[in-house]
């Protein structure tokens, strides 16, 4: 039986170094990693926008990044033998985007959006983990990294954003594809953080 765990939270939450610390301890072959959708794309021009203008963008965008969903269930049914998928983001990700440009702008396609993922592969979670950081540390982690741009400028970081697409994991129970969100704080080290996950993950599929 394969588990299908995904790993959700705002950029800079911590997600990137959870993921590469579980290749590094899991690493047997029956368990199968996907990127994260934006690094799934090979040329950078044709990554959505993430301050979609319309609601028909917006669902543009979600045909998009569910066409890499399709890829991912294909890759699981030529592996049969996996006891473990990790995703790195879901279809939550673009539920949650819809979610909040909705909350934001009145666009009315999160609605439209679920009825269409119906009709459409992709992989439901088992369990979600989502990295609960706050904005102070987000914004610390971005300024880290050497982007230096007015934190405004940065829509991924909106407050309103991040406040809305946050209300979609955390305060909507049942409210998810995923089966199960479990919130992990993210305020910490990211390798703490790391090492916290993976003990959640060993849980949930031992060997």
């Amino acid at each position: 039986m394969t588990t299908v765990v995904a790993f959700e939270g705002h950029s800079y939450s911590g997600k990137t170094t959870a993921v590469g610390h579980l290749r590094r301890t899991l690493g047997p072959d029956d368990v199968l990693f996907f990127d994260c959708y934006v690094r799934s794309i090979p040329h950078r021009q044709d990554i959505p926008r993430a301050s979609t203008r319309s609601a028909d963008e917006q669902l543009r965008a979600f045909e998009t990044f569910m066409r890499i969903e399709e890829d991912r269930a294909t890759a699981l049914a030529h592996r049969p033998e996996t006891r473990l998928v990790i995703l790195d983001r879901s279809v939550d990700t673009l539920l949650a985007h819809a979610y909040a440009l909705d909350a934001m702008y009145g666009y009315g396609a999160l609605d439209r959006a679920r009825q269409r993922l119906r009709g459409l592969p992709h992989l439901r979670p088992d369990h979600t983990l989502y990295l609960d950081t706050s904005p102070e540390i987000l914004s610390l982690r971005r300024k880290e990294a050497g982007h230096t741009a007015v934190e405004p400028e940065y829509f991924l970081h909106d407050a309103a954003f991040l406040h809305h697409t946050r209300t979609y994991f955390c305060d909507r129970p049942g409210g998810t594809v995923a089966a199960e969100v479990v919130i992990v704080p993210g305020d910490g080290s990211r390798q703490d953080t790391a090492q916290a996950v993976e003990a959640i993950v060993r849980f949930w599929t031992p060997s």
